[in-house]
């Protein structure tokens, strides 16, 4: 007989291991439910008792399980299914658990959070929505708080809100946090610029639950989290150079290449720019920003698209988030192109910022000794799961049968055929009654269809994702008799669709997508929003040769197909194409999608790799300064080093030595000793080393104890100044290095090699910069006795 490898089977054997818990973890159930609520909630003592005396977590799951399933009954009415327990038991084991839309993922970590917790190294709930995040810490801390663990929330109903070092270092200190992964990402960055322990309110990681893990680990890790600060010098380029590329056509002056997102002047676009901008050359040395703002201009105007990739709001331009359509607040593309587009939307410009910091989700959540997750679609990822973060993705069974239909696509030619299609189906539908969840791939198709409905006076909800409260409530309300809800894809995500009275007779809700997303993932995200606990319903998507799945991932057969029929197509009577080629078209341009994600993902890691080490290094000697565990970094060593290396490796000459007095020693510099000879460098030496000590010693005088504050932070200041000019750099370099590919050359080698020199550049930087701010800076003592440092 031959052996059953397919997934399905290794996820029966794993979960067939853990049955054996789930019917220990039953067993309990009438032992828990005999406790009274004060001894129920003294487990939670009982099990810090144990685990101080040598027990580990794993020793106390079944009870621990055992007792929050109870708790979960008393606070919240709800008694966690069999699945669900079998799902905490993946997420305790560092691994994902697939659980289908309306399964019970909240409920479902809260045995895995409670047991992690008890070893009081803090447990994360991490997800992608603010909202999610705020709305599950307020149901679920009475569990937490009934069983005496502290629950920290680590983002806020107001955006704009300051909050205070102490405030943080509490809700990174409390037992369980629910937070995102930008408020952790962005908070981590911050905690790492402290310049003083009092300043720094973050632990080591331990232990995290990812919720939507393929969407925060997959589809949100493609660019880097960069915290920006103080603003570049930037010419004034990128108004005439908007005014310029607005007067190219395409084809005769640039070349377009929409799926491999470049674009480029053709030989005629560079004698127009050559004429335009006055200049005999334009690829020369003194045309390097000019050259630079063109590109940036035509990215603009032809690589990015309003309501796709951004929306303008409140007057300003706003990224979305390409998975789910929200809007990223705080966030800005690098490199310009952010500027670039908004003078092609002719809002206010804003200042490029510098890099001062960035990191990797990838790099961020390896950081956990134990990182878990759940979502409702994790399998088709599962090989890139386990490569990168070594997490197995398991299978959970629904709680009841799925019985919803996931019909064939229906496939169109032209982008209108698609979409009278769509609307004709739609309208069919809601004749019966049936409520309608019709989903968008952008903010700029979801008003366009609800712009058709209203002209066909069809009353619906519009729903693109620019509030993530309003966003969950529609979405709730989307299972109503007769309602049509217009969505962006994945919007509402992690809000259950519940049926309102009559519907289930009806056939349950109809999910009608109009274009295929571009990952397998999304479009079942997308279907199970239909079906949740056993109940009827369809999905059906209809999609086109126009969709941007297509254009940017089909062969090169469909783009002929398409514009050898695309005028020939009546498109007030739609014709559908059927046939085996068509379906396997869609199927092979989602692959190769999914394909290009994957890529960029391990691009954006592969890059991230120097920055990794080069982060981890420098912040460790920050923590070490700054909690005064590095001995290495004093004032004398440092004083040495640095006049040891300009004796060694600069011209001595009476105004190189002036020159370095002045610059890095002290403006009160009176004259050389007459017999100074500055052909001896011996002697040189000597000299700069007594000058250096007498300014230190004077320093040393006035302040005594308060010395070693100077110490540390002038080491601080130079570590921070030049770590920010190499992320910046780095920032800039990867660029650099992307663009080399065209040249034939491997850009990742290439961009690790100068990342190294750079690094070991920054190194003696840090050392110069330090030495200039022991003895250049002026110190002194405030009414109150507060020392104030005064760095040049």
């Amino acid at each position: 007989m031959k052996k059953d490898t397919s997934l399905f089977s290794l996820d029966r054997r794993r979960l067939g291991k853990m049955r054996k818990k789930l019917e220990e973890i039953n067993a309990l159930k009438a032992e828990m439910a005999a406790l009274t609520d004060d001894a129920l909630s003294r487990k939670t003592l009982e099990f810090k008792e144990r685990l101080a005396n040598g027990a580990t977590i794993d020793d106390l799951l079944v009870e621990a399980f055992a007792v929050v399933r109870e708790v979960d009954k008393r606070i919240l009415g709800m008694f966690p299914f069999d699945v669900q327990v079998l799902g905490g038991i993946v997420l305790h084991q560092g691994n994902i658990a697939e659980m289908k839309t309306g399964e019970g993922k909240t409920l479902t970590a809260t045995m895995p959070l409670y047991l992690n917790a008890l070893e009081e190294k803090g447990a994360f709930l991490i997800t992608n929505s603010e909202y999610l995040a705020i709305r599950d810490a307020t149901e679920m801390r009475k569990v937490y708080e009934f069983l005496q663990l502290s629950v920290g929330i680590g983002v806020f109903d107001d955006p704009n809100r300051k909050v205070e070092v102490e405030e943080k270092r509490a809700i990174y200190h409390s037992d369980i946090i629910y937070t995102t992964n930008s408020a952790l990402g962005f908070d981590y960055l911050i905690d790492n610029l402290a310049t003083s322990s009092d300043k720094k309110y973050m632990r080591p990681f331990h232990y995290a639950i990812i919720d939507e893990a393929d969407a925060v680990l997959l589809d949100m890790a493609q660019t880097p989290l960069v915290i920006s600060g103080a603003p570049r010098v930037q010419p004034n380029l990128y108004a005439v150079s908007d005014e310029f590329v607005l007067s190219l056509e395409e084809e005769t002056d640039y070349y377009l290449d929409r799926e491999r997102k470049e674009v480029y002047l053709k030989k005629k676009g560079i004698n127009e720019a050559k004429r335009y901008f006055s200049q005999k050359g334009l690829y020369t040395k003194g045309n390097k920003e000019l050259v630079r703002h063109l590109n940036l201009a035509l990215k603009a105007h032809t690589l990015f698209e309003n309501g796709k990739d951004y929306v303008i709001h409140d007057e300003e331009v706003k990224l979305l988030d390409k998975g789910n359509g929200r809007i990223l607040s705080g966030t800005k593309l690098q490199g310009g192109i952010h500027q670039a587009i908004e003078e092609k939307e002719k809002v206010k410009v804003t200042p490029e910022m510098r890099s001062m910091a960035s990191i990797t989700y990838q790099n961020l959540f390896l950081m956990f000794d134990t990182l878990a997750g759940m979502t409702g679609t994790g399998k088709t990822a599962e090989d890139e799961l386990i490569e990168t973060f070594n997490m197995e993705v398991v299978r959970i069974p629904t709680n009841k049968p799925v019985i919803r239909q996931d019909f064939p696509d229906r496939i169109y030619t032209t982008l209108p055929e698609k979409i009278n299609a769509t609307i004709q189906f739609v309208k069919q539908i809601h004749t019966t009654g049936q409520p309608i969840l019709l989903v968008t791939g952008s903010v700029r198709m979801s008003e366009l269809f609800s712009e058709i409905l209203l002209l066909e006076g069809l009353p619906h909800s519009l729903l693109n994702a620019q509030s993530a409260a309003r966003e969950a409530q529609m979405i709730a309300e989307a299972g109503q008799m007769n309602s049509i809800t217009v969505a962006t894809n994945m919007a509402g995500r992690g809000t259950d669709i519940k049926l309102g009275q009559g519907v289930k007779a009806l056939g349950g809700l109809a999910v009608i997508g109009t274009e295929r997303m571009a990952s397998q993932r999304m479009d079942l995200q997308l279907r199970g929003r239909s079906g949740r606990q056993g109940e009827p319903g369809f999905s059906q998507f209809f999609v086109s040769f126009e969709d941007d799945l297509i254009m940017e991932s089909g062969s090169k057969w469909a783009h002929r197909y398409f514009k050898k029929h695309k005028d020939a197509r009546d498109d007030a009577i739609p014709k559908e194409l059927k046939g085996y080629r068509y379906r396997r078209l869609f199927k092979k341009a989602q692959e190769t999608s999914d394909a290009k994600g994957q890529s960029s993902r391990s691009n954006t890691l592969e890059f991230d790799e120097s920055v990794k080490i080069q982060r981890e290094l420098i912040y460790q000697e920050r923590d070490n300064i700054i909690y005064n565990r590095n001995k290495d970094f004093n004032a004398d060593f440092i004083v040495k080093k640095v006049i040891a290396d300009f004796v060694t490796n600069e011209e001595i000459s009476r105004d190189n030595v002036t020159r370095f007095i002045l610059d890095n020693m002290t403006y009160g510099f009176t004259g050389f000793p007459n017999q100074l000879s500055f052909k001896e460098k011996e002697a040189v030496h000597q000299f700069l080393n007594e000058l250096a000590q007498e300014i230190l010693d004077k320093k040393r005088l006035y302040l005594t104890k308060d010395f070693v504050d100077l110490e540390r932070n002038s080491v601080l200041k130079a570590i921070d100044e030049c770590w920010v000019e190499e992320v910046d750099y780095l920032q800039q370099l990867r660029t650099v290095a992307v663009a080399r590919q065209t040249a034939q050359r491997n850009p990742i080698y290439e961009y690790h090699q100068e990342a190294y020199q750079s690094f070991l550049t920054m190194k003696e930087d840090i050392y110069k910069l330090t030495f200039r701010h022991l003895l250049l800076s002026e110190v002194t003592y405030t009414k109150k006795n507060e020392l104030q440092i005064y760095f040049v």
